[in-house]
């Protein structure tokens, strides 16, 4: 497979500039000024998505918190816990904030900057990500007793991220390109080969040092982690063969379906699951990364998938 560059579905929002209905005032601070255009009520959405990972940030890291309870009331207080994947996804909202005006150029740049120098020094494995991190230290906080390692698909997530501010930054500035570089550093280093434990034809979710393989959970389609095998595939040092997708995600064909309700049909199902096309977050996490526009294989055209009701 060819890299297939990653242009955010986020990115169709930003080509979509509000015009009417918005004033400065309210790009900069979300402030309604009265009625609702269109235009400005996309914007607030935008806005308020992009505070949560603006101003939600966990301060030393600059990466978006799993969870923050202001409030006391849940038993863990873990504000100071990171996820992976959501702060890939925070990534693309902090380039919407860019476009939209909500911040500067210069602003997002010092955020990328202490975010990529962080996961420099983070806890990897093999290149890869922990689901969770401690944004004081860096250090694994497990996902589970056994999933204190790598976790290759919160790794997809947050590489789709940084791999969409290194396209947006690396025809800038010499500051600019050099951070781009850096991503493309990061992006390189994740051996995404390796998580096929030892050359199966699929790709594992999960290694540990302390388990290894013991959480024995290979990915397998369909479902939100096609983004991880584009990724494997498109990777210039560590790709997986094509059989890899073809055996693995795609289950050598079982993939595929011809299953519907109230009218519409859809043509991909999940790993042991006949009755129903999962819920809608698996026509979310992907195309957050991937444009469906035109992107097909043997099984789908990813576009018509897409448009389609995604769970009945």
């Amino acid at each position: 497979m060819k890299t297939i560059f990653i242009y955010l579905t986020f990115f169709l929002l930003i080509s979509t500039h509000c015009s009417s209905g918005v004033k400065s005032r309210e790009r900069r601070t979300g402030t309604p000024q009265g009625i609702f255009t269109d235009d400005s009520l996309l914007t607030l959405v935008q806005y308020r998505t992009f505070q949560y990972f603006w101003d939600g940030a966990e301060p030393n890291s600059g990466m978006a918190r799993e969870r923050f309870h202001v409030d006391g009331i849940y038993p863990e207080n873990d504000m100071n816990v990171v996820t992976s994947g959501g702060s890939g996804f925070g990534l693309m909202a902090i380039l919407v904030g860019i476009e939209r005006g909500f911040i500067t150029r210069n602003e997002a740049f010092d955020r990328y900057s202490r975010i990529v120098e962080f996961l420099k020094k983070v806890d990897r494995f093999h290149g890869a990500w922990p689901h969770w991190i401690y944004g004081e230290t860096g250090r694994v906080k497990p996902f589970s007793p056994k999933d204190n390692g790598a976790d290759i698909v919160e790794t997809a997530y947050l590489m789709q991220g940084l791999l969409a501010v290194r396209q947006y930054f690396m025809n800038g500035s010499d500051m600019e390109k050099l951070l781009a570089s850096e991503i493309d550093k990061l992006w390189k280093e994740v051996e995404w080969k390796w998580f096929t434990k030892g050359g199966e034809n699929v790709l594992y979710w999960h290694w540990s040092p302390d388990y290894g393989w013991d959480m024995n959970f290979p990915v397998r389609g369909y479902n939100e982690c096609l983004i991880l095998y584009i990724l494997a595939a498109s990777s210039p040092t560590y790709p997986i063969m094509a059989e890899v997708y073809y055996e693995g995600w795609a289950r050598s064909g079982a993939i595929a379906t011809i299953r519907g309700k109230y009218g519409y049909v859809l043509t991909l199902k999940h790993n042991g699951a006949e009755e129903y096309g999962g819920p809608l977050f698996w026509a979310h996490y992907s195309y957050l990364g991937l444009d469906p526009r035109f992107l097909k294989d043997k099984y789908a055209d990813y576009w018509q998938e897409n448009k389609k009701p995604n769970s009945y």
